[in-house]
């Protein structure tokens, strides 16, 4: 029987849950090989190859040869992990949520220095007014 999952209902959310962690258990495994410089090396050397070494699903290995991060979530990836990614290729982390938001690395600064997104439009779509 599934569970209640009522965050669910937050709109362009993916809540990193236990689900999620078993969906996406091989493509964290693979970002965290990331942390040993050899790992790095050979991964930059041939990322195609080196991501067949994984029992990830086509659809992972194409989100991360793509650097689509928010597709790597929706299929599992845990942000902290995918960081990972966005560090072997000397992205920061503010660029790399840049990229998934559609704004530009100074765009996504200032929102967050302005105190981040509004919570107009991104409470539960369930929620009363």
């Amino acid at each position: 029987m599934a569970l209640d999952k009522p965050y669910l209902d937050v709109p362009g959310t993916t809540i990193f849950d236990t689900e999620q962690s078993r969906k996406g258990y091989w493509l964290n495994q693979f970002c965290m090989s990331l942390m040993k410089a050899e790992n790095r090396a050979r991964f930059k050397a041939d990322e195609r190859a080196y991501l067949d070494e994984w029992a990830m699903t086509e659809e992972q290995k194409q989100g991360v040869l793509s650097r689509d991060l928010n597709r790597c979530i929706a299929l599992g990836g845990n942000i902290y992990f995918l960081a990972k990614i966005g560090a072997t290729d000397g992205k920061s982390f503010q660029q790399m949520a840049g990229s998934m938001t559609g704004m530009s690395e100074e765009e996504y600064r200032n929102m967050m220095i302005g105190g981040g997104r509004s919570v107009e439009g991104n409470r539960y779509i369930g929620e009363k007014k």
